[in-house]
């Protein structure tokens, strides 16, 4: 028999929370220096016609992905409230349903890929020298999507019964299989054809399959409580409440990140118009976010599926003790990141600059103001993930939109007049504050303790009256009645490096 799952509703939480929170934080570094390592092989020996061509295909997978992350999300959730309930049956007919739908969906999804590359690429402007480059990356990346949905699906899975090492080990196979296999199939050396920019793509689809089946054969092999094997072949069968709750509470989760792409889109778009220095500036600022932010969606992710297995239980107190830790944890590992990237700065950027750049003064200036935003980021992301525990998704959405679209965008474009790009730098502290009141107060006094995931409860959950009625508490303390729960969103990877569904976080929400 496999080692048993962390149960995540008993012992102590700061240390249970932290310890499930490391291996995931691991693989999102693991991947963010796979995208950096792949960067490298195609920009620099394949040109940047086929740097282009990544980035342009690759816009198309975080759409793809992105659009599934939701739904990951969602039977993250109910495994977890299943396990925390100890119906371990609940939980196996949530992962057949869950298992049947994702790899169905990923079927459909490559086989119209592979017809649909061209057009979807031209339909984007991708320009005419790098057009032939993408469509012959993107085709392969398409037959990946089976396998990159189904890793990213038994991910959510495995950390849904408490279980993030077992993940993080085969993600990190795969890592190693990519950049292994990167120069191999590009260049042709040994035995391996020379594919060229489809070599990346190869890679990618070679590493991911082979970490799968890695992945299952550890499953059976260790008689993991969520293989579904041939007795079981019935618990695939579509269950349509199951369904429903996937879709029903999935969608708005995975139209947050609809929301934070436009976003960054429009952001970028008012930054490009200061001029090449300033967008050179903002993009090396970019790089070192993507770090900055790692802390906060590890901790959101573990304090997700932890809040989801004591809202299971009915364990409250627990969930609000998640909640505490998430923040405490959130303001000490994200503050350890950003307070060498101040004191360092000139160091840090000028790994991403020419030499005597002008940008580099420009990129100093912006990352004083902006960097400190991801305090507050964090926050949002752990109480918006407890929140979304229970089933309560809208909230969060309308969080989100409200923080992007309601300030952060009209900040910027309002007062750039009067403040020229340092309105840009600005909305980005201003609009993530705001997020995170609005989420503590929805926390405090919201009513997402009575939300539900599926229609009708088997009763094995706590009514909401039964929730302790606690004073509120400091802000270590969020609110003194609940739990955070939150899960990594898609991450648009770096050019080079195809957006992997592995990979939960988000990324770009604080761009």
């Amino acid at each position: 028999m496999a080692k048993a799952p962390l149960d995540l509703t008993t012992g102590p939480i700061g240390r249970n929370l932290f310890l499930f929170a490391l291996p995931i934080l691991a693989g999102n570094i693991a991947q963010s220096l796979n995208g950096s390592v792949n960067a490298v092989w195609v920009g620099r020996y394949l040109g940047e016609a086929a740097l282009t061509a990544t980035a342009n295909a690759n816009n198309i997978m975080f759409f793809l992905i992105g659009s599934v992350f939701g739904i990951g999300m969602a039977a993250t959730i109910l495994i977890g409230q299943a396990m925390g309930a100890r119906d371990i049956v609940q939980a196996r007919r949530v992962m057949g349903t869950s298992a049947t739908f994702f790899i169905g969906l990923s079927v459909v999804i490559a086989v119209a890929g592979w017809w649909l590359s061209h057009p979807l690429l031209a339909a984007m402007g991708t320009p005419a020298e790098s057009l032939p480059l993408a469509e012959a990356y993107l085709r392969i990346i398409f037959l990946a999507m089976p396998t990159l949905y189904a890793f990213a699906f038994l991910s959510s899975a495995l950390r849904g019964v408490g279980d993030s090492r077992t993940p993080f080990r085969f993600l990190l196979l795969s890592v190693v299989l990519d950049i292994g296999f990167n120069p191999l199939l590009i260049f042709g050396i040994g035995p391996f054809p020379q594919l060229g920019i489809a070599g990346a793509a190869w890679a990618t689809l070679i590493a991911q399959t082979l970490s799968l089946i890695g992945l299952l054969w550890y499953m059976r092999n260790k008689r993991h409580v969520l293989w579904l094997g041939r007795k079981d072949m019935a618990m695939f069968r579509i269950d349509t409440t199951i369904l429903r709750a996937l879709v029903v509470k999935g969608v708005p989760m995975g139209l947050q990140m609809v929301l934070i792409s436009l976003s960054m889109i429009l952001m970028m778009s008012m930054v490009n118009g200061y001029g090449t220095d300033t967008a050179a500036a903002y993009g090396a600022s970019l790089q070192l976010w993507t770090y900055v932010q790692m802390p906060a969606m590890a901790i959101g992710a573990a304090c997700s599926s932890m809040a989801a297995q004591n809202v299971g239980a009915g364990n409250w107190d627990r969930v609000r003790g998640t909640a505490r830790s998430g923040v405490l944890y959130n303001f000490l590992l994200t503050g350890v990141l950003i307070l060498p990237l101040i004191l360092l700065d000139r160091y840090t950027l000028a790994l991403f600059l020419p030499e005597a750049s002008q940008s580099l003064e420009v990129a100093r200036h912006l990352n004083h103001i902006a960097v400190w935003s991801f305090l507050f980021f964090g926050v949002n992301f752990v109480i918006s993930g407890v929140v979304r525990s229970t089933g309560a998704v809208i909230p969060p959405l309308l969080i989100l939109a409200a923080s992007l679209w309601g300030i952060r965008v009209p900040f910027a474009e309002l007062l750039q007049d009067n403040w020229g790009a340092d309105a840009v730098w600005w909305s980005f502290p201003v609009s993530s504050f705001c997020a995170m009141l609005m989420s503590l107060a929805y926390y405090r006094w919201g009513g997402w303790r009575k939300a539900h995931m599926l229609p009708a409860q088997r009763g094995e959950m706590a009514a909401p009256a039964e929730v302790p009625a606690m004073p509120p508490s400091p802000v270590a303390d969020p609110n003194p009645e609940a739990p955070p729960t939150a899960a990594p969103a898609p991450t648009p990877s770096r050019a080079g490096q195809p957006p992997s569904a592995a990979r939960i976080s988000p990324h770009a929400g604080n761009r």
